[in-house]
């Protein structure tokens, strides 16, 4: 493909993805295909001859976009709805041509000081002190992982050398999170060595925050056991429900036990830049370490993770290797190289389209549009509350709300059945996408509001389509 031919092509992408991103509603939410559909219209084979780009791009639209679920369109309320916004897709444009591989200063001067830059404007948008260095990942999995790492390396003597077993303590490990936590937990105390029973699930409360008082008594009971507690994951804006776990008073707990305390802000971190909500994050800043996900509700394309620490020195001892065919004058110097900071050697220039998204829109105006979601989640909430034929199963802090259908005609016994046909019903429209979770035993319905171009017209839609299936399905 020479330049000629890029530029047309490159045009003609531009403007599909503007029409795409303008009018993503179009689409169903979710794909119309069965497992397999996409699978079996492709050839099985390589081509062995090039073939040309108009074909490919056909093949594309013609059999590709049917089979995506589109994050991107303004009904989309499942899971954390996201939004790939015009700037950051052109960020992500940019950083694929550029072509940076940042794992040294040396290769990517810009990557590396832009990713610090960017990073330290996200910091202090959300109010988190100096103290903390920041560093990208791709996903919050990835980010807890390295936190639970750097917790290992501060808590276990020798464990880089030994090993959790080899090393000088033979005692079992534990780390605590609440019974709400991510899965992530579970993953990356499995990968790290230390084993899925050495997680410990604090229980909750009755707005799904964890109990300090349950983990107080967890901590003593694993000691007086000669149990060795490392680390406490502590979360605001939980997955199921965006409960907000005491982080200080867990806080409180970690510092008189000698604990690594990680808080996963993964999907709610951005909302501490709304002067209402930081309250709901006291006690943050004493973490050792913060995870924020700007893929998430900061309308920066996935994959962006932003993971920051107090203590980046034991993060760098967990983690840096330095091959000498990667050694360079710079490091020798001080200067730091990201591959220190992680598994990854290889890292993307992921800081573009953060530094792009936050100049422009400004922190007024994400502000402005994350002020919009907690308002349309409100409503939603408030919609749910006032109907008898529904119900709220948790409190509504951020812009998730969770609740279901309880139609009189149908017995409690059944509840859980008819709210997983009415969540089909409803998706099968293709105008809106709903999740689903699991509170206190019971199915619950999950609307998230998170998407830049939903509107109180999108909301409307899906407590209109809520209702009118809940009726054909029972007769409401």
């Amino acid at each position: 493909m020479d330049a000629s031919e890029f530029r047309r092509h490159g045009h003609s992408l531009v403007e599909w993805i503007a029409d795409y991103l303008e009018h993503s509603d179009r689409y169903p939410v979710l794909p119309r295909v069965a497992p397999g559909d996409l699978t079996r219209a492709l050839p099985p084979h390589p081509p062995e001859s090039a073939e040309p780009f108009d074909a490919v791009i056909g093949d594309f639209q013609r059999l590709i976009v049917p089979a995506l679920t589109h994050w991107n369109h303004p009904g989309f309320f499942g899971y954390f709805a996201i939004s790939a916004s015009p700037p950051g897709v052109l960020a992500e444009f940019l950083s694929a041509a550029l072509n940076q591989q940042a794992m040294l200063w040396k290769t990517s001067p810009a990557a590396t000081e832009l990713e610090g830059v960017t990073l330290g404007w996200l910091r202090q948008l959300v109010g988190l002190p100096p103290s903390f260095e920041g560093v990208i990942y791709d996903t919050a999995s990835i980010s807890t992982l390295h936190a639970l790492a750097a917790a290992r390396e501060a808590a276990i003597p020798y464990v880089r050398t030994q090993g959790v077993r080899g090393s000088s303590t033979q005692s079992p490990v534990r780390v605590y999170c609440s019974d709400q936590a991510h899965s992530s937990v579970d993953k990356a105390v499995i990968l790290l060595g230390l084993g899925h029973d050495a997680l410990c699930r604090v229980k909750s409360d009755e707005r799904f925050c964890m109990s300090v008082a349950a983990l107080r008594e967890a901590v003593t009971r694993d000691r007086a056991a000669g149990v060795l507690p490392i680390a406490v994951v502590a979360t605001v804006g939980t997955t199921s429900t965006t409960s907000a776990d005491p982080v200080a008073a867990i806080a409180a707990v970690c510092e008189a036990e000698g604990l690594w305390l990680h808080v996963d802000a993964a999907y709610a971190g951005v909302a501490a830049m709304m002067p209402e909500l930081r309250p709901m994050f006291a006690g943050w800043e004493r973490a050792d370490s913060v995870v924020i996900n700007p893929h998430k509700w900061l309308f920066v394309p996935f994959d962006l993770s932003a993971f920051y620490t107090r203590r980046m020195d034991v993060l760098r001892q967990a983690f840096a290797l330095v091959p000498e065919y990667l050694r360079t004058a710079e490091g020798s110097a001080g200067v730091p190289n990201l591959m220190d900071t992680g598994v990854q050697l290889g890292r993307r220039f992921r800081a573009l389209k953060l530094w792009m998204v936050l100049r422009a829109y400004g922190a007024e105006g994400i502000r402005v549009l994350l002020a919009e979601h907690l308002r349309l989640a409100n409503m939603f909430a408030a919609w749910v509350d006032v109907d008898p034929r529904f119900e709220r199963l948790a409190p509504t802090p951020f812009s998730v709300v969770c609740f279901r259908a309880v139609p009189p005609s149908v017995p409690p016994s059944d509840l859980d059945v008819f709210n997983e046909r009415l969540l089909d019903a409803v998706n099968a429209t293709g105008e809106v996408f709903l999740s689903h979770t699991r509170l206190n035993g019971a199915v619950a319905l999950r609307l998230a509001v998170g998407h830049m171009r939903t509107t109180e017209t999108h909301v409307a839609r899906a407590w209109e389509l809520l209702r009118e299936k809940a009726v054909g399905l029972v007769g409401l």
